[in-house]
């Protein structure tokens, strides 16, 4: 059963959303002929008098099938399925029957635009339920008459945020938008529908905006409230987007000119505009990433079989400074026992205000009360003493980057523990199968790469060593998801995955300055590729010491295998000759003033002369971009990634490549493998060998294969 259909005594039609086989309720080539039936079933009948619409699962309607949506490939199909959608919503609207949608949990997408097609909207007072438009977040627009009935309800200015954003409130904050008429009490909801629909349905039959003379509340598109709008809002957008995502810009098209025009027309403008979107590389890029592989990374979907789950009650974090810090808020937060170990008690008590100050906030913010906080703050126990350990089921080593420190808190620590107890290192670079050295039980060792701030950023790279076991891989995996985080797991090598990579992007940047290229123009075609921040932006961040100290490391580990490159002679010239070491000194590639905002360094000319030809932003773009698909499809040559997808959840999550590429490999796949190796190709002869496509993407171009089925 897909739909459930019944009529009582009192001629009131139930049309239950109940689809087996699925956790939740979504619009697909099953549920919406199945609910096209019974709507005209109730049309049909005269003795129903109105229809109520709700569902027998948690949740209302979750939205559409994404699996349907990215089978449908070609204009036609995708039309097709549109135009059946539009006809059922407005064959709800002009029924001349009352329907009323009685919303008993989340309501998104397409769920929310069939509870915008009836003539109420009455949702169960359920605070965990969230009521929204978030299809805009992977690259879509609400594409059942969304973008026409929500600005024609609650008006164009309030409409917007809803629809650009994706924002989702719970139902009583719905209320107060206007996104619902109603909040009941759970077990009043059928009981209240009913009651509507024989008291006041009959004279509300009609769609406000089916009526003659009806206007847009808050003002026509053509009014001065039109003009500030759409004005200020393009303006915005382009500067938050830099073009790059289509889905904000088709969704202001659709608004401005679908509601100059009566509904009909503007669901035809609101279809064309969601066919190009579906049908696009953008769309597919970000449901294939953020909606797919995202949450199968959270949900574990590689973890070692055969393996009990694991439980958490005590950590132990060595080392207070922010990354400890963050680890011990991210441990305790959800409820932990953390003894944070550092080789000063003030060390060790100022990482645990780190995390008082995180719970501050939000008790200002009113979001946490003050016994909520001191009681999360009674798990974190700040010590210099490795004694304290004891009973710890997992311990996260987030000491200096050097070996030798290292090696002794790694053998104090397993003094202490229990023999089955995990000890994992947060190190970003230094190979685990080398710090596992120190280890007297290998086979527990494992490198958790947490990302900073680690209360904000959600991903965690999970490093097996040659030793780690599989029963130590699935308990640390157990780790992650039991404080909330997503888990990439990939192979031991030099800087992993992520860091590997990311200071692909880091170091394009300087070999472009090196070259002669203008800062400004290096770091503004980063940003216009989506990147949240510059290369040389983010070599201040990251902090031109440590680069400089972490490429030291590595030249004395490789020897003479190690190659130098434009970025040491920067590095060096930027720390030992200049004295410029990043942000965290005020001075880097920018000057950091107390009192204003970072501007780029005067020096910079002098430092690294400018070239008489300059690049243009497109050439840029390309470098900063695609060396960082090159190296990382080195890193699944190589075998260090096991698989494309983990590429670009790592890399959406961890450094903030953008979406709409869908990843490193995304952007290789979209942009197709012949394409990209010819592009490569010539950027190695131009720019050298780092640019050159390994064996695998010429494998792959030649044979015609794919990363994805896209």
């Amino acid at each position: 059963m897909t739909i459930d259909y019944k009529v009582d005594a009192d001629g009131i039609a139930t049309i239950t959303w109940a689809m087996q086989d699925v956790p939740m309720n979504v619009l697909n080539g099953q549920s919406i002929p199945a609910f096209a039936d019974a709507v005209k079933r109730a049309q049909a009948d005269s003795a129903v008098k109105g229809v109520v619409v709700t569902s027998s699962k948690p949740e209302f309607i979750a939205g559409a099938d994404l699996n349907m949506m990215l089978a449908i490939t070609d204009v036609a199909g995708m039309m097709d399925f549109v135009t059946q959608l539009h006809a059922l919503m407005r064959g709800i609207e002009k029924s001349g029957k009352p329907f009323v949608a009685a919303l008993n949990g989340t309501t998104l997408g397409g769920g929310y635009e069939v509870a915008l097609a009836c003539h109420r909207r009455i949702a169960a007072d359920n605070p965990k339920a969230l009521i929204g438009l978030p299809e805009v977040g992977l690259g879509l627009l609400p594409g059942g008459g969304g973008t026409q009935r929500l600005p024609r309800m609650i008006g164009v200015r309030n409409a917007l945020p809803f629809l650009l954003e994706g924002k989702k409130l719970a139902p009583k904050k719905a209320l107060e938008a206007g996104l619902v008429d109603e909040v009941v009490p759970a077990d009043q909801l059928l009981a209240r529908a009913k009651q509507w629909l024989l008291t006041d349905g009959a004279a509300a039959a009609v769609q406000p905006w089916d009526r003659k003379g009806f206007k847009l509340p808050g003002g026509a598109v053509q009014s001065p409230m039109g003009y500030e709008t759409f004005t200020a809002g393009n303006a915005m957008l382009r500067a938050k987007t830099f073009g790059n995502y289509p889905a904000p810009e088709a969704i202001l098209n659709c608004v401005y000119n679908g509601c100059q025009v009566d509904i009909d027309t503007g669901c035809k403008v609101e279809m064309r505009e969601f066919v190009k979107l579906t049908t696009g590389k953008e769309a597919k890029n970000m449901i294939h990433s953020l909606f797919f592989g995202i949450p199968a990374a959270s949900k574990l979907a590689s973890r070692p079989k055969g393996v009990p789950q694991a439980s958490y009650r005590k950590v132990g974090i060595l080392g207070a400074g922010m990354m400890g810090a963050g680890i011990a808020f991210a441990a305790a937060e959800v409820g932990m026992e953390v003894v944070l170990l550092d080789s000063s008690t003030d060390s060790a008590a100022k990482g645990k205000a780190y995390s008082e100050n995180l719970w501050n906030k939000r008790v200002a913010a009113k979001r946490m009360t003050e016994a909520e906080r001191d009681a999360k703050l009674t798990l974190i126990k700040p010590t210099t003493d490795f004694a304290d350990l004891a009973g710890c089921d997992i311990v996260v080593e987030a000491v200096f980057e050097d070996r030798a420190i290292k090696a002794d808190v790694t053998r104090k620590a397993e003094a202490v523990i229990a023999p089955g107890a995990i000890f994992a290192s947060n190190t970003s670079t230094l190979p685990i199968s080398g710090l596992a050295e120190a280890s007297a039980r290998p086979a527990n060792f494992i490198g958790l790469h947490f990302f900073s701030p680690v209360d904000k950023m959600p991903l965690v790279e999970i490093i097996r060593g040659q030793a780690t076991s599989d029963e130590c891989l699935a308990r640390a995996m157990d780790f992650v998801k039991a404080i909330l985080k997503t888990p990439i797991v990939v192979n031991d090598s030099r800087g992993f995955y992520t860091s590997r990579v990311f200071s692909t992007y880091v170091g394009e940047g300087l070999a472009l300055l090196a070259e002669g290229v203008k800062p400004a123009l290096i770091d503004n075609a980063g940003r216009m590729a989506g990147m949240p921040v510059g290369p040389l932006a983010l070599a201040d961040e990251v902090s031109l010491e440590l680069m400089a100290r972490i490429r030291k490391q590595t030249a004395a580990d490789l020897g003479k295998a190690y190659q130098r490159s434009a970025i040491d002679d920067v590095c060096d010239r930027m720390v030992d000759k200049l004295g410029r070491l990043g942000k965290k000194t005020g001075k880097g590639f920018y000057d950091y003033p107390q009192d204003g905002q970072k501007q780029l360094w005067a020096g910079l000319a002098q430092a690294f002369p400018l070239a008489a030809t300059q690049p243009t932003v497109e050439e840029v773009k390309q470098r900063l971009m695609f060396i960082q698909s090159v190296e990382t499809a080195r890193c699944l040559e190589e075998k260090v990634l096991l698989a494309p997808i983990d590429a670009d959840v790592g890399a959406i999550l961890g450094w903030g490549f953008p979406a709409y590429l869908g990843g490193p490999i995304g952007q290789i796949h979209s942009l197709g493998l012949a394409a990209f190796v010819k592009a490569c190709e010539t950027l190695a002869e131009r720019h050298g060998a780092r640019f050159a496509p390994p064996q695998l993407l010429r494998r792959m171009a030649d044979q015609g294969e794919r990363f994805y089925d896209l």
